[in-house]
């Protein structure tokens, strides 16, 4: 196949694997010609799952890992001993080049660890953040970072911010992203130690289109198209949307639940209001890359299922063909 990307796919890793996985895997390929996935895992299972679909066989490879890095392992520890796991494994085809790109819904941690110890940063990248796009009004915006770094200094988050400009740009289509910082208020003056030595950082940077702080609230309006923190604070934000989205959405089935007049209401908008939940279903965008790396590492949901696989796979496929990796360098000046 001509210009095919590879993507490595933990497929024991996850809350639903190899079921899930496998088939992302499966639906990946029969929706795009231009991608090879290699399930990463133990044999039998991963052969199991397949002997179930029909699908372009050239499109899917087997690479046999018999250990399994659990979610309450210690990251670094596992990376280390474990080096059989098919964590390891698939990123070890990521660090020698047989693969573009690195997908798992397994510990969060062994990914990260093993996405830094392993593929490796881009030389001058001084930290790597995880870097998720979240449903807005307005679309979607780069959350950097939610989870890798949560003692980030300034300099840290002026190169998370170039990073997401260059990746809400070139993978995302978007001209000119707007940057913004997560603060506790709009004003200058306002925040933390770190929050006020970064804003005169990211006012100085000519290369990104820095618009000053954002707070929490303004960001399901669509405020920014980059979002900067460091990861405490950006893990916070992501599970405290994620959860008040959930909560949402259950008490609006049951009020829809409570009558014959409210059910029958539900019917009659029921196909508008699909229509716009899917639009705020963050899975539909794929995972959050580790950006900054040699090669792409993408870390799914650990309850991701079939569709959300695919769409990490696809995101790898536009990750490749944009190069964002080259032009991260070029953002950076390395």
């Amino acid at each position: 196949m001509v210009n095919t990307v590879n993507v490595a796919l933990d497929a024991m890793g996850g809350d639903n694997a190899p079921k899930e996985t496998v088939k992302g895997a499966v639906d990946a390929v029969r929706d795009q010609k231009n991608v090879c996935v290699h399930l990463v895992g133990r044999r039998e299972a991963i052969e199991a799952e397949l002997s179930k679909y029909d699908y372009p066989k050239e499109s899917i490879l087997i690479t046999e890992a018999s250990e399994i890095i659990e979610m309450g392992e210690p990251p670094v520890m596992a990376i280390r001993k474990k080096r059989d796991s098919s964590i390891v494994v698939a990123l070890n085809l990521v660090k020698d080049g047989k693969c573009d790109a690195f997908v798992s819904a397994g510990s969060t941690g062994a990914v990260l660890a093993g996405g830094q110890l392993l593929v490796g940063r881009i030389k001058g990248v001084e930290r790597a953040p995880l870097a998720p796009l979240i449903p807005t009004a307005e679309g979607v915006s780069l959350l950097v970072d939610c989870g890798a770094n949560v003692d980030a200094r300034p300099s840290h988050l002026v190169q998370f911010a170039k990073m997401g400009s260059a990746y809400m740009k070139y993978a995302m289509g978007i001209d000119n992203p707007r940057v913004a910082l997560l603060n506790i208020g709009t004003e200058e003056e306002k925040g933390n130690a770190l929050v006020k030595e970064t804003y005169p950082l990211l006012t100085a940077c000519t290369d990104i289109n820095f618009t000053g702080s954002i707070e929490a609230r303004d960001i399901p309006q669509g405020g920014a198209d980059v979002i900067v923190c460091d990861a405490f604070a950006g893990n916070v934000a992501l599970k405290m949307y994620e959860g008040v989205g959930k909560v949402l959405l259950e008490k609006m089935k049951e009020a829809m639940m409570t009558s014959l007049k409210t059910k029958l209401g539900a019917m009659l908008i029921k196909d508008s209001l699909k229509s716009t939940l899917k639009k705020f279903d963050a899975h539909q965008y794929g995972g959050a890359p580790l950006l900054g790396l040699k090669g792409l590492v993408v870390k799914t949901h650990g309850s991701a299922k079939a569709g959300e696989v695919r769409n990490s796979i696809i995101q790898c496929i536009t990750f490749k063909e944009q190069d964002v990796n080259g032009k991260i360098k070029e953002y950076l000046d390395l």
